[in-house]
């Protein structure tokens, strides 16, 4: 372990300790690491250790005093850092019409292929589960998926 890893778990302990939830020392490890970092940047240091260990203790004092005089200024902070993953409407719009174009290229399989095709890819099942539905042998459905795949695969080419 290098002495960095062995310092930031000397202060994650002491938060344990100090009855700090396991999923937050990380958070303020780190926030105090940081806050370290930029006071050695200004100050001499004698042991960065124990700034570091004092650092994390007062952030966790300060978090839980901030939790109990004001216990929904946390979760709108939780609330403020949440990603939104939704896809810019560029994007969706191009999906959609890659779906239609993926649509009108199952239409243009003949039935049975299309619904051994979409047994296998839709529904997961698996190659023996079509034969036995389809009366074919388990090749035969194999390559029927290849084939249908392959179309579909030139039918998409350049969208």
């Amino acid at each position: 372990m290098s002495p960095l890893q062995a310092m930031l778990e000397k202060a994650r302990r002491a938060l344990l300790r100090r009855g700090v939830l396991m999923q937050d020392t990380d958070d303020i490890v780190q926030d105090a690491f940081l806050r370290v970092e930029e006071y050695e940047r200004k100050q001499h240091v004698r042991s960065r250790e124990a700034l570091l260990v004092t650092a994390a203790v007062n952030l966790s004092m300060d978090r839980a005093r901030r939790r109990r005089d004001s216990p929904f200024v946390d979760v709108a902070d939780e609330l403020l850092q949440v990603a939104d993953r939704t896809p810019p409407p560029d994007e969706i719009v191009r999906a959609q019409a890659r779906l239609r174009r993926a649509a009108e290229g199952l239409d243009t399989l003949p039935e049975r292929t299309r619904r051994i095709l979409l047994s296998r890819r839709l529904d997961g099942l698996s190659f023996k589960q079509i034969a036995q539905t389809e009366g074919m042998t388990v090749a035969a459905v194999e390559k029927q998926v290849a084939r249908a795949t392959l179309e579909l695969m030139k039918w998409m080419d350049g969208w």
